[in-house]
């Protein structure tokens, strides 16, 4: 992981004073990227984490198909702290070189939140914002449907008898929005920030993550970054706020 970190950094450094640069225009066929993170501490605690994440489009003419998944695992004193798995897809479709219409469908299970899963399908409209280079920001949002699965759970009252609560199926009406941040410091160094809010009436679900993304060489790049998500009505036993700092390896592909 040292190598890593290295990498990045002597790309930020060596690369700090090129031309800053990004492109507002599309290009068809395939392109995205995959990304591995890992981290390990050892002493008073000893916690392993390693997660997966993709996110690949494919544009022809005015459509565009993506898909996106991530998976995070990880381990505290040789005890399960993380575990969880999201899919998500859209389908865009171009009505202007700044507007677009989308359908979007999403899957999570996670296993540190007190639902078995949580899935959203829904539609709307999302806007570019052109000509502000060297930054990239497009932005989304539209009505849905959510299905909130909520867990069985087992608790205690205060006279110390047993509490069943059974599991739950919750269907409402949901929201949902999301904002896609780059700004292009030079030619190898990228400062990114997703933000995605799901809104429904049992819990509105908001994740954040800010990165740093340095290129090593060709298509390999070193990235350093933050994840916040936020749960507004978490289930009992269970915190409402999870972060995690990540430094991993990315492979792009396709025109970037």
């Amino acid at each position: 992981m040292k190598y890593i970190i290295c990498a990045a950094a002597g790309a930020v450094l060596t690369g700090l004073f090129a031309t800053a640069h990004a492109s507002d225009e599309k290009v068809e066929g395939w392109s995205g990227e995959g990304a591995l993170s890992a981290g390990m501490t050892s002493g008073n605690t000893d916690t392993r984490d390693v997660g997966v994440t993709f996110d690949v489009d494919h544009v022809t003419g005015s459509w565009d198909y993506g898909i996106q998944g991530q998976v995070d695992y990880g381990e505290q004193d040789g005890e399960e702290s993380r575990n969880r798995v999201f899919l998500g897809t859209n389908i865009d479709y171009e009505l202007s070189e700044r507007v677009f219409s989308f359908a979007r469908g999403s899957y999570e299970v996670d296993q540190f939140t007190g639902f078995d899963s949580r899935s959203f399908v829904g539609a709307g409209l999302g806007y570019r914002f052109l000509g502000i280079e060297p930054v990239t920001w497009v932005v989304r949002g539209g009505p849905g449907v959510k299905v909130d699965e909520i867990k069985r759970t087992v608790t205690t009252d205060d006279l110390g008898g047993v509490v069943i609560t059974p599991a739950e199926t919750v269907t409402s009406v949901g929201f949902v929005g999301k904002s896609k941040f780059a700004w292009a410091l030079n030619d190898k160094v990228t400062l990114s920030n997703n933000t995605d809010v799901l809104y429904a009436e049992e819990s509105t679900q908001l994740s954040n993550g800010l990165a740093l993304t340095a290129q090593i060489n060709g298509s390999l790049s070193a990235r350093f970054g933050f994840d916040t998500r936020y749960d507004t009505n978490p289930q009992e036993g269970y915190k409402s706020t999870d972060t995690a700092t990540k430094i991993g390896v990315v492979y792009k592909f396709g025109p970037h």
